[in-house]
């Protein structure tokens, strides 16, 4: 079977792209990625915000320790600012690591360091750069119209600033997904990441305190994603890859069957390991001999919107449809 596909014009051997995580920070784990059939790694994501807490907490230990003593005060020469240094330095190591491609990640806070960071991390040789948009909402007087437009120049800016791909990994909380895809189309997104799955907090009840407990994602997950593949196949220039609850070689397929260029795994990773990719991908060959189809390119977007005759099919209309037929759940759950 054919299972190549291209993504933010990269050649891929398959589908299947190990997405930013914890785990593509070992370089021996990297290697079993590989080895394990991964056709491309997303390094894990520089967060500018992370750099700026660790220059903070330097400042206040220089400033607490630096002049105790007078005759000590030479002994902390002042904190610089540390940047992307040691992130970097990682990613270039990376990179010499692997054959495959290797996907950079990046969420930072002011315009000038978003181009700039972008300019060095195209320096290590990654194949390609994806935008971490990741916004959360904190404040009641920040309307949608300026968050997306300051996405939109950001995405405008990094263009500008670097040669290779560029895509972007968006969450769903927007008020028109599409729109705004639409609109990052237009300003030369070469890919879409579908979706960010973002860290909540939950309550201690026992402590009464806030806590952030790592929430790996879940089969049911994958149903938003597969959703806005399907809308958007045949709608965009962009690629689209898929992200969250993609845990088996099934829910591959049904992405690309709506859309998708291929997908991005993590939490299967850490349940099963590197050879779980193996798996995916033998699980999809098999269907595929079945089915009798050859290629990727054989089914990819097949029951997407634009290609299907049922106009409601990804629409409210499906839903209403559900409820009409609500008692059907009473067959498979009866209450006792």
């Amino acid at each position: 079977m054919d299972l190549s596909t291209t993504y933010l014009g990269l050649n891929l051997k398959n589908p299947i792209i190990v997405g930013a995580s914890n785990l593509v920070t070992d370089l021996n784990f990297l290697k079993k990625l590989e080895e394990a059939g991964a056709s491309a790694i997303v390094y894990k994501s520089l967060f500018e915000e992370q750099i700026q807490l660790e220059n903070l907490e330097n400042y206040h230990a220089e400033e607490d320790y630096g002049t105790r003593h007078a005759e000590m005060s030479s002994m902390f020469p002042a904190a610089q600012d540390t940047g992307p240094a040691e992130f970097l330095f990682n990613l270039s190591k990376a990179r010499q690591t692997l054959k495959i491609p290797l996907i950079a990640s990046l969420n930072a806070v002011y315009d000038d360091t978003w181009y700039e960071y972008a300019k060095k991390i195209e320096e290590t040789g990654v194949d390609a750069l994806e935008l971490n948009f990741y916004a959360v909402p904190r404040e009641f007087d920040i309307d949608d119209n300026s968050i997306l437009q300051e996405q939109l120049d950001t995405l405008e800016g990094v263009k500008k600033a670097v040669k290779i791909p560029v895509s972007v990994k968006l969450s769903p909380f927007y008020t028109n997904p599409l729109y705004c895809i639409g609109e990052m189309d237009k300003k030369g997104a070469d890919g879409f990441v579908l979706f960010n799955r973002l860290f909540q907090p939950d309550i201690d009840l026992d402590k009464e305190t806030l806590h952030y407990p790592y929430m790996l994602s879940n089969e049911e997950d994958n149903r938003l994603p597969l959703r806005f593949a399907g809308l958007l196949f045949g709608n965009i220039k962009g690629s689209i890859c898929s992200n969250t609850g993609i845990l088996n070689g099934k829910d591959v397929l049904k992405m690309i069957i709506a859309g998708a260029d291929c997908v991005q795994i993590v939490s299967t990773l850490y349940k099963h390991g590197p050879k779980q990719i193996g798996k995916i991908l033998e699980e999809m060959e098999e269907w595929m001999k079945e089915k009798k189809y050859h290629s990727i390119a054989d089914f990819k977007g097949k029951l997407a919107k634009v290609n299907i005759k049922d106009p409601y099919a990804y629409q409210r209309a499906q839903y209403v449809d559900i409820l009409m037929r609500s008692n059907e759940i009473f067959k498979k759950y009866p209450i006792r």
